[in-house]
């Protein structure tokens, strides 16, 4: 009797489960056809609008095109005109590349004209400036020996006597032994000779 007492408690608690899971599932079954509606009608939207979008942006593209093609136009005017610029620049260039060409020809011949001249009047200063010198270098000659002729003088001294620096600079003017300005070197000699210079034509007459 208790075995089935207990046996129909288990139906009846399987039965419960049963009706349980029966009803969750149901349940779910709403939820996922309610999701499956949203998800339908939002994916229904989504279409709706993206053919919205297709249409706007044909209308859009066309006056996007418009505007690069007027922008396009400005553009290639622009260039057109700054083409021409150029070519004018370059034609420009080309003439002043010819006058500058011409002005260094006549620069350089004025250039080797100049150095001529220079060349010439540093050959006329060098001759004038040799010839100053000559004379300068005669004329200290002409004081060492009066020195020197004073000196033997004064000391009685013979032709043949040969002086010292020292012995003539007191006789000579402000007591300074004079240099030749082309750098010779003086022989003072006897007082029989007359003095002389290392440089080549630097003689007393």
């Amino acid at each position: 009797m208790n075995l089935k007492r207990w046996f129909a408690w288990l139906c009846l608690a399987l039965m419960l489960v049963a009706e349980i899971l029966l009803f969750r599932a149901v349940r779910e079954k709403e939820a996922a056809q309610t999701d499956l509606r949203a998800a339908q009608f939002q994916a229904s939207q989504l279409q709706k609008d993206l053919d919205d979008l297709k249409n706007s942006n044909t209308g859009l593209q066309a006056s996007e095109i418009l505007r690069l093609r007027k922008q396009n136009e400005i553009y290639t005017n622009r260039l057109a005109k700054a083409q021409s610029a150029i070519d004018d620049l370059v034609a420009e260039l080309g003439q002043t590349t010819q006058q500058l060409a011409t002005a260094r020809t006549a620069l350089q011949l004025q250039q080797d004209h100049l150095q001529q001249l220079q060349t010439e009047n540093r050959l006329v200063t060098d001759a004038g400036l040799a010839i100053i010198h000559r004379n300068t270098c005669i004329n200290n000659l002409r004081q060492i020996d009066a020195a020197k002729n004073q000196w033997a003088l004064e000391n009685n001294k013979t032709a043949a006597d040969l002086p010292t620096l020292n012995d003539i600079t007191p006789y000579l003017k402000d007591g300074i032994f004079p240099a030749c300005p082309a750098g010779g070197l003086y022989s003072i000699n006897a007082v029989g000779e007359v003095p002389t210079c290392s440089v080549p034509g630097h003689v007393l007459p």
